[in-house]
């Protein structure tokens, strides 16, 4: 249990730290500014609690928050994201697998796990997007830096998952 916790620990503070330090300044064409903290709440397994995560996910948010100068955002989309998580991973993994899954290529299958990853990126995503934005007087924008942010960030998110397991 403490293993777990101080896992999660690092792999949350190493997030944080990738997101204040590189990827805040990122502005690729001035609109796409990668966020692939999300890809904590991916390594959630099947039978995790989900208050716990999102627990998780609002300390994730927060942290990115502050130092981030977001009031709120990253903090009440990560909720949601870990909110949405759960059905997600349930819906998405295969019919005969184990209540401790950890959503992996190897567990899920290769398109199952990038289906997973790319509509949990999405979401977290739009509610940013929206509680950024909070208006549709240039909802253009807003879609265009939604749209940028999300490829660059599922890149980001991509790269990592396959650095972490090995391929």
């Amino acid at each position: 249990m403490i293993v777990i916790f101080l896992k999660r620990l690092l792999q949350m503070l190493g997030l944080v730290v990738l997101q204040v330090l590189v990827c805040n300044h990122v502005h690729f064409l001035g609109y796409a500014t990668p966020m692939p903290y999300v890809i904590f709440l991916a390594y959630f397994a099947l039978n995790d609690s989900r208050i716990g995560n999102m627990l998780w996910a609002f300390v994730l948010g927060l942290l990115v928050d502050m130092f981030s100068n977001t009031p709120g955002e990253a903090a009440a989309s990560m909720v949601l994201a870990a909110f949405v998580q759960w059905p997600l991973l349930r819906s998405m993994a295969p019919k005969e697998c184990a209540e401790d899954l950890v959503p992996t290529y190897q567990s899920m299958g290769r398109w199952r796990h990038v289906r997973y990853l790319t509509i949990l990126t999405l979401v977290h995503h739009a509610a940013f997007y929206a509680l950024e934005s909070f208006s549709f007087f240039h909802i253009e924008e807003t879609l265009i830096a939604f749209a940028a942010s999300l490829a660059l960030s599922l890149v980001l998110i991509f790269t990592l998952d396959s650095l972490r397991h090995g391929k």
